[in-house]
């Protein structure tokens, strides 16, 4: 999975090069270990928020490949029709709640949804993914809050990079999340996100937890965002030799170490990336062939409510 996402990322940053992406382009590569190891341990019907830089998570998830590539060079086969692009592609067949551009909008979604998911009384949870530079949003600890006070299965997923945007976190905060997960009472743990294993590890006990007995749980997972903010930013803020250190924090080749040191071999590694590279290429061909939106259809699905005073 984390294979997947990496390649889809490249893939897609050479299509936004190419003026084939509408948009901006927000890529998580880099992060890729949080999104694959967390939803190792979720089920089709556990609910997922994402952020602007959401594609791991949607893809994680289970989406359509063809439909998440689609969707995001806006096809009318998309799993929005088109209408979404990067920053919004959802599939709730399976649970995917969808990405969101406006900075810590997905707590209040996904805090919504564990509400629900506790009254169905079915043992499921929610997840939302957010970044570090969400933490000074005033939306975060209404919804630690109110997750607290209802005992709601959310798992608060903080996905740390380092990095608000253009500046470094520490200049954005007064405190950190163990601090406020102290201060709201929320059950918190910190954990390696490169580390795939590591991941798997703490969320499985965290959300195992949760299906017992319903109550939010904090994850912090310090990661590291390869790329810009958005594709084309120049990351002139970011100090001198940062980026040349971040081959070692890469989290395909920290599981690949593992692997190596388990015995696998060589060709394995080399059937996984020729299997990969043929589902994004297979997916992308597909979505490159389908139509456009009909401009007719630009008002469907968009609801009005009649009577009031304005008619």
């Amino acid at each position: 999975m984390m294979l997947l996402i990496r390649r889809a990322e490249e893939t897609l940053q050479k299509l936004f090069i190419d003026g084939q992406v509408p948009g901006f382009l927000h890529l998580s590569i880099g992060q890729e270990a949080v999104a694959a190891a967390i939803s190792r341990c979720l089920g089709p019907q556990d609910t997922v928020s994402s952020n602007h830089r959401g594609h791991g998570h949607t893809l994680a998830k289970g989406v359509a490949l063809e439909g998440f590539f689609a969707e995001i060079l806006g096809r009318a086969t998309g799993l929005c029709r088109g209408r979404g692009g990067s920053m919004h592609v959802a599939d709730l067949k399976i649970g995917m709640l969808g990405a969101n551009g406006i900075v810590a909008a997905g707590l209040p979604i996904t805090t919504g949804s564990a509400l629900a998911l506790k009254l169905q009384g079915e043992g499921h949870i929610a997840v939302v993914y957010f970044g570090d530079g969400a933490l000074a949003e005033g939306v975060v600890h209404e919804c630690f809050n109110i997750a607290k006070l209802w005992s709601l299965p959310v798992l608060f997923v903080c996905e740390n990079n380092g990095w608000s945007e253009f500046s470094p976190t520490e200049r954005q905060m007064a405190t950190g999340l163990r601090q406020l997960a102290t201060a709201w009472g929320i059950t918190y743990a910190e954990v390696d996100g490169n580390d795939a294993q590591a991941v798997h590890d703490v969320a499985e006990a965290a959300i195992g937890a949760m299906r017992i007995n319903p109550h939010p749980s904090i994850l912090e997972c310090r990661t590291t965002r390869v790329r810009g903010h958005y594709e084309g930013d120049k990351q002139d803020y970011r100090p001198e030799g940062e980026v040349a250190e971040m081959a070692a924090r890469d989290p395909l080749a920290i599981a690949r170490r593992y692997l190596e040191d388990d015995g696998v071999t060589q060709s394995w590694f080399a059937e996984l990336a020729e299997l990969v590279d043929a589902q994004v290429s297979a997916a992308l061909e597909a979505a490159l062939a389908a139509p456009h939106p009909v401009p007719a259809d630009i008002l469907a699905d968009v609801y009005t409510i009649s009577g009031g005073r304005n008619g």
